[in-house]
């Protein structure tokens, strides 16, 4: 097998844990020695041991005079659990292959140079695309501000609405679709929607996937004037994950006591021209250590992100069906801008098929 063979794997591995390791990177690893991968690893969540911990004591005494493919640059420094270096140094590994640098800009390059001075022989960038994909909310977080990577998630009709003229919406898109949009939500730490899709469809905005074992988003609701009602789904679920309501200033005092009193917190935030304000928020959310955000808003919510500019990545769904109207709901609210040219634009982008439906995905930033 070759390098990227065997990274492969350690990525694979990785992606077993997306999900349960925030506000951690998701890392996995293999120890080869001799052609044979002798240790397999994954960090599982905050506080376990890291993926290199995991295979270097799956691999046992065979680690010694090995290689170790990491998909993310080793830790050189004391956290919840000690330098997975040291670990490497002490276990008597060769030879280390990184998939990509640690993008912490604090820690970047620390473990590669630690490694190198102590005599073990380094390469990366190793499959460093699939290796950075799996990390990209954690290095976005890092590197700006702490302000959490977002993911908005659209669906659509072959001409752009997301409803009919009378609001009905199920389903445009396939099972299969909404199967990967779970995957999602399982994956990310918070899920966004408004007021609007709330009283619409009284959403779970839980994650669900037929025999696995999955983590719920923490749910997210912007509701400026304080309209949800307290028998709302989302209010009364049997989850792990907290419930959030974004009110503006002014809401009912009362009723946010009583909401408060079941457990449900209620951030206060601030209008600008007349909507709450998205950048406020992404502040406030990543002080609470969330480092992803899925928005699953109506229309009016996804026009107001995409003008705020805090989307990072957008997952376009198409399904083969249009209604051959112009009175449905399309699927951004509001004005855009009156020039092709300031047009927003995919980079990166890639277009997946499940089943009949198309998914078209990039980056904005």
């Amino acid at each position: 097998m070759t390098d990227r063979e065997y990274m492969q794997k350690a990525v694979s591995l990785a992606w077993k844990a997306k999900g349960f390791t925030s506000p951690n990177p998701c890392v996995g690893a293999v120890v080869v020695k001799d052609g044979n991968i002798v240790g397999k690893g994954f960090h599982r969540a905050a506080g376990l041991a890291h993926a290199e911990v995991e295979a270097i004591d799956d691999a046992g005494p065979m680690a010694s005079g090995a290689t170790i493919y990491v998909t993310l640059e080793p830790c050189n420094h004391f956290g919840k659990t000690p330098p997975c270096t040291r670990k490497i140094i002490k276990a008597g590994i060769k030879k280390v292959v990184v998939g990509c640098k640690d993008p912490n800009p604090d820690v970047c390059g620390g473990g590669i140079k630690f490694l190198e001075e102590n005599g073990i022989k380094v390469v990366s960038g190793i499959l460093a695309k699939e290796a950075f994909t799996l990390v990209e909310d954690f290095a976005w977080f890092v590197q700006n501000d702490k302000k959490p990577f977002v993911i908005l998630k659209c669906a659509s009709t072959l001409d752009g609405r997301t409803a009919t003229s009378t609001g009905d919406s199920k389903w445009i898109t396939n099972e299969k679709s909404r199967a990967f949009v779970h995957r999602i939500r399982h994956e990310t730490d918070a899920i966004l929607i408004g007021s609007g899709t709330l009283h619409a469809d009284n959403p779970s905005l839980t994650s669900r996937i037929k025999g696995v074992k999955t983590k719920d988003p923490i749910r997210i609701v912007l509701d400026t004037n304080l309209t949800i009602k307290e028998d709302a789904k989302l209010l009364n679920l049997d989850s792990d994950a907290r419930t959030i309501i974004v009110a503006g200033p002014g809401c009912s005092k009362e009723k946010r006591a009583r909401l408060e009193t079941k457990g449900i917190m209620v951030l206060e935030l601030a209008l600008r021209e007349q909507r709450l304000d998205l950048n406020e928020l992404m502040i406030k959310l990543g002080k609470m250590s969330i480092l992803s955000l899925l928005i699953e808003g109506g229309s009016t919510v996804a026009g107001s992100a995409l003008k705020a500019g805090i989307v990072n990545k957008v997952l376009f769904f198409l399904a083969p069906k249009f209604l051959g109207g112009s009175d449905g709901t399309p699927v951004f609210e509001g004005n855009g801008p009156e020039l092709i040219k300031d047009a927003f634009l995919l980079k990166n982008m890639d277009i997946t098929r499940f089943g009949t439906d198309l998914l078209v995905q990039g980056y904005l930033k």
